[in-house]
């Protein structure tokens, strides 16, 4: 059922309707008029949908077909023919898109007609790296499906934001213009990385004197920040937060009360990276909706065939705003189930009703200062060379990191490694690099990244 519109306070809607549109045309973006459009889409019912997406397939895969060097090249070679596209099962004609790939076709993968690309990379799940560019349509797009889904808790750009984050991307952004851009939205950024006592005592106090009006942050960073209040005795239910919006990270049950009984506030998942785009949000009645007006997911076995509702596979995503740096049937590397049931909330969008194989641990330094793991894994993942990596902290005093190199490291490169985990870990800790072929998954098939062997408790 559509909901009433929440009133807004005055400064929020002076933000949200004047400020953040004027800002989004000065960049070029067209998100105030696509986010407006998803608003009414996401009440369609899942046949006129996936008319839309089937629209909007055929004419990606048409401009991928004219102007990709790489799609050009595959379409030549299997006899694919975009407009010939009848149904969104011809997606399974094309093969599956992977990391490996994208390294090796990253230039061939660019549209001949892209203007103003953006170079991001990621570790990705599976900690291997991956550079990939980002155009216009695609960051206009992204824009819009997160404010649509913010909107969905009654909250909206302009409302008081704390966001808990360790992204080098935003950390290293905050020079003078995004300073005061920051200020003007009302969103303050802290440091998910190290998180000592100090600095968590710190981060309540920050949190109480803003008394934002949502969250925004990891799972584990923003369930940790929550457990030392608890622990500490810090009451902070009384600040008016409505709801605490998490990504990047699988969420845990356990996380999602403790955060919940600590800020007096709901708990909103996302899923999705800046690789393969938001592709689900929860809303209030508990759902997490794929955005099916940008995104079509495919749930594959390990043969690549499609599997029915209700059984887990592969998350595989065409993103269908990314003519410019396509992503056609691009695999996520985790594990979901798609929900053959309509949400109770009334929108029309697909469900995914589980997601996993995401997972971020906390390491604990010398001194006590507990780490997380993003703050080890980005020293990793910028090394074109390193292919895939795995840290195990097996004590305190003994660290192992295991590489998949494309060629044997140099000395540079593991001083490099070492200097950058003792920084972080302790002067004295024995960092331990043993170069692999290959790094094994663990019994249940699932790849973590990081794995502490010290208690955080």
């Amino acid at each position: 059922m559509k909901g009433r519109s929440p009133k807004k306070e005055l400064y929020t809607s002076l933000i949200s309707g004047f400020f953040f549109p004027l800002h989004e045309r000065i960049k070029n973006h067209h998100s105030v008029a696509v986010r407006k459009e998803l608003e009414i889409s996401q009440w369609w019912d899942q046949i006129r949908l996936q008319e839309l997406q089937l629209s909007r397939l055929r004419q990606l895969l048409m401009q991928a077909e004219a102007h990709v060097p790489y799609y050009r090249n595959l379409f030549a070679k299997i006899g694919f023919e975009a407009k010939d596209v009848r149904s969104l099962t011809d997606l399974q004609r094309l093969p599956l898109l992977d990391k490996s790939k994208i390294r090796s076709n990253t230039e061939a993968l660019k549209s001949e007609n892209a203007r103003s690309l953006h170079r991001f990379n990621t570790g990705g799940s599976s900690g291997e790296p991956l550079v990939f560019y980002i155009g216009k349509e695609r960051v206009t797009h992204d824009v819009a499906a997160k404010w649509r889904a913010t909107r969905w808790w009654d909250v909206d750009i302009g409302d008081r934001e704390m966001v808990v984050w360790g992204s080098s991307i935003e950390l290293g952004a905050q020079d003078g213009i995004r300073a005061l851009r920051d200020r003007v939205l009302r969103t303050r950024l802290l440091p998910a990385f190290e998180m000592s006592e100090q600095k968590l005592d710190r981060f309540l106090d920050e949190i109480r004197a803003m008394r934002p009006k949502m969250l925004f942050g990891y799972p584990s960073a923003l369930f940790h920040i929550a457990r030392h209040a608890k622990a500490s005795g810090r009451h902070m239910d009384d600040l008016g937060i409505r709801v605490a919006f998490v990504t990047s990270e699988r969420l845990y049950d356990e996380q999602r009360q403790q955060i919940s009984e600590t800020f007096a506030c709901a708990v909103a998942n996302g899923y999705g990276g800046r690789d393969a785009g938001f592709i689900a949000h929860e809303c209030p009645q508990g759902s997490m909706h794929i955005t099916a007006e940008d995104i079509v997911v495919e749930i594959l076995d390990r043969q690549g065939a499609p599997l029915p509702y209700g059984e887990a596979g592969e998350i595989v995503v065409t993103h269908l705003a990314t003519k410019d740096f396509p992503f056609i049937r691009y695999r996520t590397g985790d594990i979901g189930v798609l929900d053959s049931k309509p949400c109770a909330c009334g929108r029309g969008l697909p469900v995914l009703k589980e997601i996993q194989g995401r997972s971020t641990d906390f390491l604990v330094a010398q001194d006590g200062t507990v780490i997380h793991g993003l703050a080890l894994i980005y020293i990793l993942r910028d090394m074109p060379q390193v292919r895939n990596f795995k840290i195990i902290q097996e004590s305190l005093d003994l660290t192992r990191v295991w590489v998949v190199s494309e060629a044997a490291l140099i000395p540079e490169t593991i001083a490099k490694i070492e200097r950058g985990f003792k920084a972080r870990l302790g002067p004295a800790v024995n960092i331990m690099i043993e170069e692999m072929a290959e790094i094994p998954a663990d019994k249940s098939g699932k790849f973590r990244y990081v794995v502490s062997k010290v208690a955080t408790a």
